[in-house]
């Protein structure tokens, strides 16, 4: 059976600790995702929890980027799980819990993995390069953006890698729903500056 598909924010930024959503929610972010590695497990278990009432302070979105299971015991809005995660991930479990999924896709391989569970969006990268991290995937481009659109039809698809806000609006005619920043923001040395334009360049590239 689908299910019922919920519209997204057209703007997706990823931190790295909760403080992050202290500067980034008061300017009007709806959807953020907490992608936290090697925390000691309670720093871990803090962090998300002071994340998940950021976020229903500011009336935003939380997603959790692989630990599902502490997402599932702090009622958190998302889960997003890369294609090593699906492996362990307790699937009917977190659908249980009321818990969107997302997924990571960056071949067509993973694309079907991903379909075949149903799941509330789909990302794709890297759109552009990124230095993020080391991947074994070259930049996808904006054809594979186009590619992926038609074949997940009303779900929606994420754009990450390499994102700015001057590409945003590249991203969006190619087919993407939301676009996704992480270094673009924590690195540039005005972050709250950073966010204000990407709202601004994402709002401008809503339909009317």
């Amino acid at each position: 059976m689908s299910r019922a598909l919920h519209t997204l924010p057209r703007f997706y930024p990823i931190f790295d600790h909760a403080d992050w959503l202290e500067r980034a929610l008061p300017l009007g972010v709806k959807l953020v995702q907490l992608r936290i590695k090697d925390a000691a497990p309670s720093d871990l278990t803090a962090q998300l929890a002071k994340g998940r009432d950021l976020c229903a302070a500011h009336g935003a979105q939380l997603v959790v980027n692989d630990y599902w299971q502490q997402a599932i015991d702090l009622g958190c809005d998302y889960i997003h799980l890369g294609q090593e995660d699906l492996d362990e991930a307790d699937i009917a479990a977190i659908r249980r819990a009321g818990i969107r999924i997302g997924i990571s896709t960056h071949d067509r391989a993973e694309l079907d993995r991903a379909l075949a569970l149903e799941p509330d969006y789909i990302a794709l990268g890297p759109v552009w390069p990124t230095i993020l991290k080391k991947m074994k995937w070259h930049e996808q481009g904006l054809d594979r953006v186009s590619e992926w659109k038609r074949l997940i039809g009303d779900i929606p698809l994420i754009a990450i890698g390499g994102m700015t806000p001057e590409r945003a609006g590249l991203a969006f005619g190619a087919g993407a729903d939301v676009v996704s920043a992480v270094t673009d923001i924590t690195l540039n040395p005005d972050p709250e500056g950073r966010l204000r334009l990407w709202l601004d360049e994402t709002a401008a590239k809503v339909p009317a």
